[in-house]
């Protein structure tokens, strides 16, 4: 550190949110920041970090970055992609080439020597390939853990944190893992407050318009929509089914009935072994096994059964096998149709078939935000339904008002579901600031308590 600035480097930085909370903490303790390097290789999150931070070394795609041309620093920040090890990809961790991005991580502490880090990933890391089932983290945090205390010597921990608890109405549990090389640090003394989704909202802005809306407003009264998701999936009272609200045609009593009985028996495991398949969640179901459970005439069935798939609510398909193939990382799956079986209706689902997927409730909290949906969120305004719009989701993560992001709504709405609470970011680098200083402080001590030949010595 020279001249009380502290310098950093911003790794996978999409929107620069861990860069915020870091700077944000150790100006509060009294020191300057300088990020000397930013390595993002998404066109658009490069644009928007140069339209709000200024004068800084963008670099690029981290694997080919070398040692040399990285300048030197004080703390690497770096929320390293996080699908191999979420509930959202296919948890192979190391397996995933995005998983080894860890590895240029240790190689850059290796390599420079800086004094700390910020580490951020999600919450599925920290069990992931779990040797006992109850074993507190599995082998792949064992893995990185071990780097990092006893290959890099760091004195490192680690918390999930939820951004509950910091004043953002948005659940989102994450993992971060900090380390320095003089001492551990204290990660607890979160003092929770709380906030509702109104908190952040805008007002004014108008509403939607579109079949879609209509039919759910003709269907559902506003406030019943409150909290309610939108897909032809499982989720008890929790859902809207398309159905519902006759999306893709009218829908008769006793067409309901029988998408309600079938969204429910497809996922039995009865019926896997009686059509000779691996049990998966959503099977096909022949007109014979749906009579069992649907007391019509079976003619009259199997009529109600075709205008429901003519409408698009079912599909009639064979029902899928299980493949599995052995590859150079393991064992890999895959669905294909069994021919050799006889077809059956199955519900047509997807999520993201909808324009709208969930409407938020202002008097509670929005969901952990995803890339993949956050564009199809909504929330009601006057007497109507809208979007959740991109100022609202940077409030969501705690972004300063100051920041904007200047790119297609849906190129924006992709970097925000893959971004950090800034506040959580602020609370872990306030830990390691405090603890910095007053290690300056020392050692500031110490040097004014020396002989000024020792001085001298000391530096």
């Amino acid at each position: 550190m020279k001249n009380n600035t502290v310098k950093f480097i911003d790794l996978f930085a999409g929107l620069g949110g861990i860069r915020l909370g870091f700077e944000k903490a150790f100006k509060d303790a009294g020191m300057e920041t300088e990020c000397v390097m930013t390595s993002e290789i998404k066109p658009y999150a490069v644009k928007t970090l140069k339209h709000n931070f200024k004068n800084d070394f963008l670099a690029g795609d981290i694997f080919e970055i070398r040692n040399e041309f990285i300048p030197d620093f004080d703390f690497l920040l770096g929320g390293f992609p996080c699908q191999p090890f979420s509930a959202g990809g296919k948890r192979q961790g190391f397996l995933d080439t995005r998983g080894t991005l860890f590895f240029e991580i240790e190689r850059i502490l290796r390599d420079k020597k800086p004094s700390g880090f910020i580490l951020e990933n999600v919450e599925g890391l920290v069990k992931h390939d779990l040797e006992n089932k109850n074993d507190e983290i599995g082998r792949t945090l064992k893995t990185i853990l071990h780097t990092l205390e006893v290959d890099l010597d760091y004195k490192v921990s680690w918390r999930v944190f939820d951004s509950l608890e910091f004043g953002l109405p948005q659940s989102r549990k994450r993992i971060f893992i900090v380390g320095t090389k003089k001492k551990k640090i204290d990660l607890n003394g979160v003092e929770p407050v709380f906030n509702p989704l109104e908190s952040v909202l805008e007002s004014g802005l108008p509403i939607l318009k579109s079949d879609f809306i209509d039919k759910l407003l003709v269907h559902f009264q506003l406030e019943d929509l409150y909290g309610k998701s939108i897909k032809d999936k499982r989720g008890g009272d929790s859902n809207i089914h398309s159905w519902d609200i006759e999306l893709k045609g009218s829908v008769s009593k006793k067409q309901a009935n029988i998408l309600n009985q079938l969204f429910k028996q497809r996922r039995k495991k009865q019926w896997a072994k009686e059509i000779g398949i691996d049990w998966m969640d959503g099977m096909t179901l022949t007109l014979e096994q749906i009579n069992t459970f649907i007391d019509l005439p079976k003619k009259e069935l199997k009529t109600l059964l075709e205008d429901l798939t003519k409408k698009g609510y079912l599909k009639f398909e064979h029902p899928k096998k299980l493949i599995r193939i052995k590859t150079e990382n393991g064992i890999s799956s895959s669905r294909e149709y069994d021919e050799s079986k006889p077809k059956g209706y199955n519900i047509v689902t997807g999520k993201l078939s909808f324009e709208i997927n969930k409407i938020l409730d202002p008097k509670d909290i929005a969901p952990t935000l995803v890339a993949t949906d956050v564009s199809r969120l909504a929330v009601p305004n006057g007497k109507g339904l809208r979007r959740l719009t991109i100022r609202e989701g940077l409030r969501l993560f705690g972004y300063p008002e100051w920041y904007e992001i200047p790119t297609k709504e849906y190129d924006a709405f992709d970097l925000l579901g893959n971004t950090v609470a800034v506040p959580v970011v602020e609370f872990v680098a306030s830990k390691i600031a405090t603890t910095f200083t007053k290690q300056i402080e020392d050692l500031d001590n110490i040097h004014s308590k020396l002989h000024p030949v020792h001085q001298v010595f000391f530096g």
